[in-house]
């Protein structure tokens, strides 16, 4: 079970936490086995096999590559994005894979590495089969591992321990009702819980890791706005955070609705830095990691009197609120649609906006629970595989409506119809409900009712 805010925030790359992040994390720890069982030098060939949702928007998502930067002991937070293809391209020209950076091996892309388009296997939509095989064809170690969200991986003999796993935490909560008890019996915010928490959990410079998480957001912003040109991919994307920025700074304007203008910006310049591949912090996934960097920046550039304070309650809140939805329901677009990713994220950041804009838990938790409720239902279609369309102006959406949730939930006292909990139950619900088509497959919604040109 997760519990830590460094869990829900990790630095990584684009475009994807569950396509990308998971299965570089997937083959980084298939080469740690192999190194275990001193079967690293044995290996003559290794063979991946992606199923469901990793097989079918793969390519889109950059899942081949990840899977390949995997077996070289690559990580998704040390790689240098601008090395990536060149890393690629070796293994191509050559047909040679370098396993956990030490020992050369054969590999094929278009033989090791396959998409089993029609099959899925039953734990999870996102799930892949590593195995490694011996010069006699032998198997050394065979693992299946599932991509469950957020960059999180669970290897097949861990699937169900997560939920029996127990934790010794001063303020352990499994729903926003207990963490609301807990707030109001110790007199803290949700922001002192969470943080009381991770010191228990041994972490060390809390603050100081948290507010490197933000400088990596920032840094993601900033090189979306200041970066023109076309996405890559069969969609030609042109980026638009830049001439958006151009824009916003010829405005001499101090109308309210232009401080929607840089939200807007800062959302897409962060989604567009994704899609290219670069370097972005799961917030709580790749494909909504715009929505939280966005809110946080908007309310430091027109609202914060105290700019580390505010971002270290900022994302203690968020984080709070992202393990009642990693907990209870999920955060995969592949097992709910994109409900779970920018529907979790556009909650975290309503919360967290309540939170440093003066909200009680009461607030908080009510702005949660509106950022979730008006995102029931949202599919995840995109067009030709890519987190492109709709993602990257979805992102937009996500912020706005975080802001517009925090606001309502500050003009009432807290009390409310419909509990966070309740919310989070339907959410899981109506994801388990909906078909597999509009759950990251792009069998369905815009991805077939609109041609990739």
């Amino acid at each position: 079970m997760v519990h830590s805010i460094f869990d829900l925030f990790k630095i990584g790359i684009g475009p994807s936490s569950s396509h990308t992040v998971g299965p570089m994390v997937a083959g980084n720890r298939f080469v740690a086995s192999l190194k275990q069982l001193d079967q690293i030098t044995h290996t003559t060939r290794v063979r991946i096999d992606l199923y469901g949702s990793l097989a079918l928007t793969g390519r889109g998502h950059a899942t081949d590559t990840a899977c390949i930067l995997g077996l070289m002991a690559q990580t998704p937070s040390e790689v240098d994005p601008d090395n990536i293809q060149l890393y690629i391209d070796r293994v191509k020209s050559n047909n040679e894979l370098i396993l956990a950076g030490e020992h050369c091996i054969n590999f094929d892309i278009s033989d090791d590495l396959c998409f089993n388009f029609t099959e899925s296997l039953k734990q999870h939509p996102n799930g892949m089969k590593i195995c490694a095989y011996d010069k006699q064809n032998n198997v050394l170690l065979s693992r299946r591992y599932f991509s469950i969200g957020g960059g999180f991986v669970v290897a097949e003999s861990e699937f169900n321990q997560q939920a029996n796993e127990q934790v010794s935490l001063p303020y352990f909560y499994n729903s926003a009702r207990e963490l609301l008890a807990i707030c109001q019996k110790e007199n803290k915010s949700i922001a002192e819980v969470m943080l009381a928490n991770e010191k228990h959990l041994g972490e060390d410079k809390i603050n100081s890791r948290i507010l490197k998480i933000w400088r990596v957001m920032d840094a993601c912003i900033k090189r979306g706005i200041k970066t023109p040109g076309v996405l890559p991919g069969s969609l030609k994307l042109k980026r638009r955070a830049y001439q958006m920025h151009q824009k916003l700074i010829d405005n001499n304007s101090t109308d309210s609705i232009d401080s929607l203008d840089w939200l807007n910006l800062f959302a897409m310049a962060t989604n567009e830095e994704n899609a290219a591949g670069g370097r972005v912090v799961t917030a709580p996934t790749n494909g909504a990691a715009g929505v939280i960097p966005a809110v946080l920046a908007w309310y430091l550039k027109f609202h914060s009197k105290d700019d580390e304070k505010a971002i270290i309650e900022f994302l203690a809140t968020s984080a709070a609120i992202g393990l009642l939805y990693h907990r209870n329901a999920s955060i995969s677009a592949a097992e709910v649609g994109c409900q779970g990713e920018i529907g979790v994220a556009c909650s975290m950041a309503a919360a967290g906006l309540a939170a440093v804009m003066g909200g009680t838990p009461m607030q908080v938790e009510n702005a949660a629970e509106i950022g979730m409720e008006h995102n029931l239902g949202l599919t995840c279609d995109p067009i030709d595989g890519l987190v492109q369309v709709p993602c990257i102006e979805r992102n937009t959406m996500g912020a706005v409506k975080a802001i517009n949730a925090s606001k309502l939930a500050l003009q009432n006292d807290g009390r409310h119809l419909v509990h966070l909990d309740d919310v989070i139950a339907t959410m899981h619900q109506t994801g388990l409900d909906m078909m597999s088509k509009y759950k990251e497959t792009s069998l369905g919604g815009l991805a077939i009712n609109v041609v990739a040109c």
